[in-house]
């Protein structure tokens, strides 16, 4: 029985493992944090929260999950994790029904459930925006419903060859578009689904996305475009399937951080790795290696005698850098808050504001006793733009300290809740909050050497807080630099939501789609017998085949895009 060793237990660690040991194989894996797994998808206990009753803490999060109707990979990993009496974890997804686009004063949009057959039916998809803001003209809608007509009606190819070098931005044509135009089409429909910039995000990538969740949208009736989990992340999720893959035989290292791959004779001959509190490195071995980190933490892992074997490992280096920030933080509420039954994006907030309200949805869990004694709701919100100056701090997030951003958060999400005369949110309401514990203060990190020669003023506006875990972005021109999960290195092999997967996404859905790709890849290497796992593309509705047929040829003929509608205006 050949062995695997995985450095990572995140999603795409947990992934890979779950799918070896199934087929025969001896797993180990090499996790870093010493109290959860899971990685970024993990919940964690607040510190300090139990002083109602000892252990008993509130759930904090790095960010809140969702899982869109698109998710096929991870969903797919779901239903065979066992919850007992023959429930999966699967069973644990609940939908929501709605999304709120809030913006003070104005009204939530409305989406028809049609699905669109021409441009003019696109058109009517968007126009719900204009109830928005009086400044986004019928012209704007019609020029934004162009660009995704021309999505929609584009073959992978073109996206392959001509989207992933063009910024969104500058494919939705939003610098000669009015402000409204860039703030709730161009520009917030993307920072919102991730930690993406429209001036910088590739087309390829935050187009394929977007139109995969206009498909869900528009199916009336199947309610799953939005699906949340009824409970905390680490207890309807990541709890039992830890629990499933010990008592399927696969071992944990926990408290464990892999130093270097040792290389000899062509191939991984071993990790270097050092426990939590030790000086001390150890080394174990294995037949396969799967390397399931995140790109920043792999960089550090490609040394000289990998890149001699396989060059193109440089690449992730190449990649390291296209990361940026997007962590949660919670407000626990001592009061029953009954928002709408989904997600709301906040359009006027400069940091680009998503929330939740969770309990509405964790049916079985119970906040008694948790905190202070009188949590009745957590609103969940994630922070997708750290740059930008607040709405009344005037100041980046990242250059807040964190009581800082949670009170700048806190008025960002008051100022657009608190309209129509209407009161959602109140100061009293608010037991405890928590942030993202990834979110690290810089008090006392930076050095003496460091700071010489600064005055107070110019310390005073130094970054105040580091990101431990940011998210990676598909920034322009990465698709072709990007690694596939089987590298040149005979038995080594790479798992995390860098590698090239149909879903193109730093995601659960990513990460568990490549993990699948690397286990395929040991499956080879071993001359397995066992089945491969499943790998599903993205959809492409039956309506649209014909148009992206068509588009193909084109292309091939080296032809730029037509739409073959014969609609006015459709190819600007």
């Amino acid at each position: 029985m050949a062995k695997v060793i995985i450095i990572g237990g995140g999603v795409a660690g947990m992934s890979a493992a779950h799918e070896l040991i199934e087929r025969g194989f001896e797993v180990e894996v090499f996790e870093r944090n010493p109290d959860y797994v899971g990685g970024k998808a993990r919940s964690v206990n607040v510190p300090g929260s139990d002083q109602t009753v000892p252990g008993r803490y509130l759930p904090g999060e790095h960010g809140f999950r969702f899982f869109p109707g698109f998710y096929a990979h991870v969903t797919d990993t779901m239903k065979r994790i066992p919850m007992g009496a023959g429930v999966s974890v699967m069973d644990n997804l609940v939908s929501t029904l709605t999304v709120l686009i809030s913006q003070a004063e104005n009204k939530p949009i409305l989406v028809p459930v049609n699905f669109p057959r021409s441009l003019k039916d696109v058109k009517q998809l968007f126009s719900g925006f204009q109830a928005m803001s009086e400044e986004l003209s019928e012209d704007d809608i019609a020029y934004f419903s162009g660009r995704v007509w021309r999505l929609m009606t584009s073959c992978q190819a073109r996206f392959d060859q001509e989207y992933d070098s063009i910024s969104w931005w500058d494919f939705t044509g939003a610098a000669t578009r009015s402000p409204a135009y860039q703030k709730l089409l161009a520009g917030g429909l993307t920072r919102s689904l991730v930690a993406c910039k429209a001036h910088t995000a590739s087309t390829r990538t935050g187009g394929a996305i977007f139109l995969q969740l206009i498909y869900l949208m528009l199916e009336a009736g199947a309610q799953r475009t939005d699906r949340v989990l009824n409970g905390p992340t680490n207890e309807a999720w990541l709890t039992p399937w830890y629990q499933h893959l010990l008592s399927s035989g696969v071992k944990y290292q926990r408290g464990t951080t892999v130093t270097a791959l040792k290389v000899d004779a062509g191939k991984v001959a071993g990790i270097e790795f050092r426990r939590d509190g030790s000086a001390q490195t150890e080394v174990a071995r294995a037949d396969h290696y799967v390397l399931a980190v995140p790109v920043e933490r792999a960089a550090t892992l490609v040394n000289k005698d990998l890149l001699a074997l396989d060059p193109t490992l440089a690449n992730i280096i190449k990649l390291a850098p296209n990361v940026e920030w997007m962590n949660g933080i919670q407000f626990f509420l001592n009061t029953e808050l009954k928002m709408h039954l989904g997600h709301t994006i906040y359009a006027d907030s400069n940091w680009a504001l998503t929330s939740i309200s969770q309990k509405q949805f964790w049916s079985n869990y119970e906040l008694k006793g948790r905190g202070k004694g009188d949590v009745l709701s957590v609103l969940s919100v994630d922070i997708s733009d750290w740059e930008s100056p607040g709405d009344f701090n005037q100041k980046a997030a990242q250059d807040c300290a964190p009581e800082e951003i949670k009170d700048e958060v806190w008025a960002q999400l008051k100022a657009e809740l608190n309209s129509h005369g209407t009161t959602v949110l109140r100061d009293d309401m608010l037991s405890d909050w928590h942030l993202d514990s990834s979110i690290v203060p810089l008090d006392g990190a930076m050095t003496d050497a460091m700071l010489e020669g600064l005055t107070m003023e110019e310390q005073d506006k130094l970054q105040k807080v580091i990101n431990l875990e940011p998210l990676l972005v598909n920034q322009c021109n990465t698709w072709k630099i990007r690694p596939n999960a089987t590298t040149k290195v005979p038995n080594l092999f790479l798992a995390s939501d860098y590698v090239k997967t149909y879903t193109d996404l730093a995601t659960m859905e990513g990460a568990n789609e490549a993990a699948r790709r690397a286990v395929n890849g040991i499956l080879k290497a071993t001359r397995s017998k066992a089945p491969p796992c499943d790998v599903w593309e993205l959809r492409t509705p039956w309506l649209l085949k014909v148009f992206r047929a068509a588009d193909f040829c084109a292309l091939m003929a080296g032809n730029v895009w037509r739409s073959i509608t014969g609609t006015k205006g459709a190819t600007s």
